[in-house]
């Protein structure tokens, strides 16, 4: 109940309380602003984080279930060896798939580095073999083993080396993120703050005509925080929208264009933003309180 009513006052107010508090000027517009900005660059810090915890996962599972065996032998010997490690890959517990690549497979690998004229015919390059794992996964240790005895040219790749490194940079690309939308808060309400006491001292001839009639600190507190609140959670949305009207802008996901075409929210997690002017609203509460006690405490 005493929620109830605190959240009540807050919304509602009273109109005696409010004209203590200038409804317009430096520390109106101060505010306003400062909470339009910090919530427009929250809103990318949001979706920077969620699209690198995307990311993160995606590189993930698509390398985690996936190896490539390359052997590298004469070419008069490479299709018994491509054969021999086939049916070493085929009774190999944990080993969905096997499957050799095509030279226009290993070409469409190849393009992008040396462009579309490779002639693989005359270049000593590699048979590839694709390997998909089950959910259980194969010994890789045990494996290696029996390649090396039954297929003496085979290196096998069970892509950890790339899989390790590349998780780990999304993973804190993610905290960056994270870390970013923490920082901005705290400028946040340090801006507020700076703006609460200007007016605070700004008004200090009224509040001692205030506390002279009998009104208590509290309620002259009260009517800052009420108005503050308001204005940064006002603030907050317009620059949330804002910053959902850049997003949507954004090119969108595409595999060519790698994770700067994939900035943005999916599903569900466009209600996140949502949440962005009620922390606003709530940095904006707790700062202008703390100022207004300490202010209130320094006025004669």
């Amino acid at each position: 109940m005493k929620i109830m009513a605190r959240f009540t006052s807050l919304v509602v107010g009273d109109a005696q309380a409010d004209r203590v508090v200038p409804p317009s000027g430096f520390t109106a517009n101060l505010t306003t602003f400062s909470a339009a900005a910090m919530a427009f660059l929250a809103v990318f810090a949001l979706a920077l984080s969620l699209a690198s915890g995307r990311l993160a996962d995606r590189w993930s599972n698509d390398l985690a279930r996936s190896s490539t065996l390359r052997i590298s032998a004469p070419a008069d010997q490479m299709d018994a060896q491509v054969a021999a490690a086939l049916r070493v890959l085929e009774t190999t517990p944990g080993v969905a798939t096997a499957k050799a690549l095509s030279e226009e497979e290993q070409r469409a690998l190849l393009e992008p580095f040396f462009g579309p004229d490779l002639p693989l015919d005359t270049l000593p390059i590699p048979q590839l073999i694709e390997i998909d794992e089950t959910a259980q996964g194969y010994d890789a240790a045990g494996l290696r083993l029996r390649l090396a005895a039954e297929v003496p040219g085979a290196v096998l790749d069970d892509h950890t080396r790339w899989r390790e490194p590349l998780v780990r940079a999304a993973s804190r690309l993610r905290l960056l993120g994270w870390t970013a939308f923490l920082l901005i808060g705290g400028a946040m309400a340090a801006m507020i703050t700076l703006a609460a006491q200007a007016a605070l001292s700004a008004n200090g001839q009224v509040i001692s005509v205030l506390r002279l009639v009998g009104a208590q600190d509290s309620y002259i507190a009260g009517a800052f925080v009420r108005r503050f609140t308001l204005r940064g959670f006002t603030g907050a949305v317009v620059g949330m929208i804002a910053g959902l009207v850049a997003i949507t802008l954004l090119p969108a996901a595409q595999q060519e264009g790698g994770f700067l075409t994939g900035l943005g929210f999916q599903g569900g997690a466009w209600f996140w933003p949502l949440l962005i002017p009620v922390v606003a609203a709530g940095v904006a509460f707790a700062a202008t309180r703390a100022a207004a006690r300490r202010k209130l405490r320094e006025l004669p």
